[in-house]
């Protein structure tokens, strides 16, 4: 009886609740909400999705760590982080390396974060 419950409580959610024109960045980011800082937004983002190769001691071939506010903003200021994030999956230099491009909404919040000064 449990089974059949959980089943059609599936099914239900499914049903009254999928998505019809919705884009994966519409439902991945929710946390867009005050200024945009490196401890409130950047940090986590860079964090989840960079850090695995970009760490303290970089990786599989990364040229340089992300774990600092002083080395993110260095590599937006110098290394073309924003342009590197911002290309096509797939095309040449894309980051993440292998993996599936940031959200628009994760690529938008660090440009913005650069755009006003890099608020910590």
């Amino acid at each position: 009886m449990k089974n059949r419950i959980y089943i059609l409580s599936i099914l239900s959610c499914i049903t009254f609740n999928s998505c019809t024109t919705d884009s994966v960045s519409d439902l991945e980011d929710t946390q867009n909400e005050g200024a945009i800082t490196y401890t409130t937004r950047v940090k986590a983002i860079i964090d989840n999705n960079c850090v695995r190769c970009h760490a303290s001691v970089p990786v599989n071939g990364a040229p340089m760590s992300l774990t600092t506010y002083e080395n993110v903003k260095d590599a937006v200021l110098n290394r073309n982080l924003i342009d590197r994030i911002s290309r096509a999956e797939g095309s040449s230099g894309a980051m993440p390396l292998g993996g599936p491009r940031l959200t628009q909404n994760n690529i938008d919040a660090i440009n913005e974060w650069a755009n006003t000064n890099f608020p910590r």
